[in-house]
């Protein structure tokens, strides 16, 4: 049995409000300032949501669902004749930019502990970001020892705590280390 219209709508309403209140205060934003920016109940936003773990992983993997549709996007693009290493570029600088908006939500999940393990859009974005840096080493563009894993360490140490100038200037500076051109 699918929910009912309203649960979904209420569900997204809390999901919104809880992005923009841990955004604007951090891990201590409150149940019931969540509550009240969805415009919902408490005990609507616990019955969805029985803690802030609970919320804060659903966010999260919200915005990892958002972070493997944009992947598989940029995979269907090579297959259709996109240069693979521009589509990499191009989506490490939106995951970068994703990942400085969300970063006080990302802080709350380690505060809580929410975890995404086995996520369904983390296994679909590792296998979208996967295809496209293998597609980028075919074409000579990337490294070959280029994986998955380093691609989510130029995200998680990117400086996405600074202003979008120094954000770019940093993808400038560091993207290169992963081109064959800039390796020799």
């Amino acid at each position: 049995m699918s929910p009912r219209a309203d649960a979904v709508r209420n569900r997204q309403k809390i999901l919104d409000a809880a992005r923009e209140q841990i955004t604007r205060h951090g891990p201590d934003a409150g149940m019931d300032e969540i509550a009240a920016a969805a415009g919902v109940a408490v005990g609507t936003l616990y019955r969805h949501f029985p803690n802030k773990t609970d919320l804060v992983t659903a966010v999260i993997a919200e915005h990892l669902g958002h972070v493997a549709d944009d992947a598989e996007a940029a995979q269907a693009r090579v297959a259709a004749g996109a240069n693979p290493m521009a589509e990499i570029t191009a989506l490490v600088e939106r995951v970068l930019e994703a990942s400085a908006t969300d970063a006080a939500v990302k802080a709350a999940a380690r505060t809580l502990g929410a975890g995404t393990v086995d996520d369904p859009g983390e296994i679909r974005a590792r296998a979208a970001v996967d295809a496209l840096i293998g597609a980028a080493q075919k074409d000579g563009d990337l490294h070959a020892d280029v994986t998955v894993d380093d691609f989510y360490l130029l995200i998680s140490t990117a400086p996405i705590d600074q202003p979008p100038a120094v954000r770019t200037r940093w993808l400038t500076l560091v993207l290169p280390g992963l081109t064959a051109r800039g390796r020799g």
